[in-house]
């Protein structure tokens, strides 16, 4: 394969191996995630498990599922949500840096959700709060005085307090509705997929033999 950029050997092993770090960019988006969940106090937002057991199996740091619920979010991950999620963090780059190389399986990401879900909640205003701290939105001007005239202004762009405690309440609604979502296709996604699975195993089977044959 002369004149073609050639890719590395699969089995050369590497004499110095390449940091977590070398994985993402600078100013890959999922800094931010990792920066904002860092600087969340979990305990006082209601999340569960933050003070581990002394005894039984070590469990995942509520803070990891977190950044890997936030990230899901984001990307728009919401068909098969945590089996989805449970796939990425074991081939996706930017997860493996995310979580460290941990991989909790979905179950275990379908129920920090369904145990933390009004925490999350909660998490949604303080990621917003924070970007605002972090200068990650663009700057408006706003001014305001006490002069009232007649005029033709758009709906969508007047304020009142009523206004914005009810958009507040959309939001919060709309969060809900995405929750329930989640949870719903969780629940209805293991059957299929477990009925499917041992005749895609057959295929793949048959498909070997006769490529060996």
């Amino acid at each position: 394969m002369k004149r073609f950029i050639e890719s590395e050997d699969r089995t050369q092993g590497m004499l110095l191996p390449e940091q977590l770090d070398d994985y993402v960019s600078e100013d890959n988006p999922v800094h931010v995630v990792d920066v904002s969940v860092d600087q969340f106090d979990l305990g006082q937002l209601g999340f569960e498990c933050i003070d581990p057991s002394d005894i039984g199996r070590p469990a995942h740091h509520p803070a990891v599922l977190l950044k890997l619920y936030i990230y899901g979010s984001l990307n728009r991950i919401r068909i098969q949500f945590s089996r989805r999620l449970e796939r990425e963090t074991q081939c996706n780059l930017e997860l493996i840096w995310l979580t460290g190389r941990l991989m909790p399986d979905f179950k275990t990401i379908a129920n920090f959700r369904k145990d933390n879900g009004a925490a999350i909640r909660k998490v949604c205003s303080q990621f917003v709060m924070l970007c605002r701290q972090l200068n990650l939105f663009s700057d408006a001007m706003v001014a305001i005085d006490g002069s009232k005239f007649k005029a033709v202004s758009s709906c969508d762009r007047n304020y009142t307090a009523n206004k914005i405690e009810r958009c507040r309440q959309q939001i919060e609604n709309s969060i809900e509705r995405y929750l329930s979502a989640l949870e719903t296709a969780d629940r209805a996604q293991p059957d299929i997929v477990e009925a499917k699975m041992p005749d895609l195993n057959t295929r793949l089977q048959c498909s070997n033999n006769k490529l060996l044959n």
